[in-house]
């Protein structure tokens, strides 16, 4: 039975802005719009580059821009198409006044950090992490039996991620994911190999 091989990407940086946005685009809009910086354009390009990440047979990706423009270096070197599934977006932030609110007395500053603690906060418009964590995982399911024995790409982004992890994963004091006593460090960009068998997890290294 050959073990099928997902390595799993976290989108390189992106670009700071200032200044005045459309008026007329959502948080949402906005979010999936995010352009990477041109550090994260090397980021990627070095990314690319991973022993690890020739000859894949398939690329996915979320369909944000800063997650097809990290993927496209990945499926130049291996002369692939990449494939846009939803189910692989950041989750939802939604209202942002009320996502404030939430992290006001929190100890980070970052909401997917806190979403891992309480994993049913969302807001009005928004998604929890066990929201994101179902739709992430029904992707994954679905290419675990469409691919099975390949090596797969993903590209996603951070929070997606992390609430992807928890079907596996601790969190620990430090609101970070301890898989197997190995703490994993979701960073800008980052590279997890996980191996299965069937749709079971039987490995999970971070690359980068």
């Amino acid at each position: 039975m050959e073990n099928t091989i997902i390595y799993l990407v976290r989108h390189a940086e992106t670009i700071d802005e200032n200044g005045i946005r459309n008026t007329n685009e959502d948080s949402q809009m906005i979010n999936e719009k995010e352009i990477l910086s041109v550090q994260g354009e090397e980021q990627a390009k070095r990314l690319s580059k991973e022993v690890e990440l020739n000859n894949i047979d398939v690329i996915w990706s979320s369909s944000y821009t800063r997650a097809k423009a990290t993927a496209k270096y990945i499926a130049n070197n291996n002369g692939l198409s990449i494939n846009l599934d939803s189910n692989l977006s950041e989750r939802k932030l939604g209202n942002l006044k009320e996502l404030g609110e939430f992290m006001k007395d929190k100890n980070t500053r970052d909401p997917s950090q806190e979403q891992l603690l309480d994993r049913k906060f969302k807001t009005s418009d928004g998604e929890s992490a066990e929201d994101t964590r179902q739709r992430m995982t029904k992707f994954f399911n679905g290419i675990l039996k469409k691919y099975e024995g390949k090596k797969i790409v993903v590209v996603s982004h951070g929070g997606a991620i992390k609430f992807f992890l928890l079907n596996w994963c601790e969190v620990n004091e430090n609101t970070k994911l301890v898989y197997n006593s190995k703490v994993l460090d979701i960073t800008l960009p980052c590279l997890l190999k996980l191996t299965f068998i069937k749709n079971e997890l039987v490995s999970l290294e971070q690359i980068r």
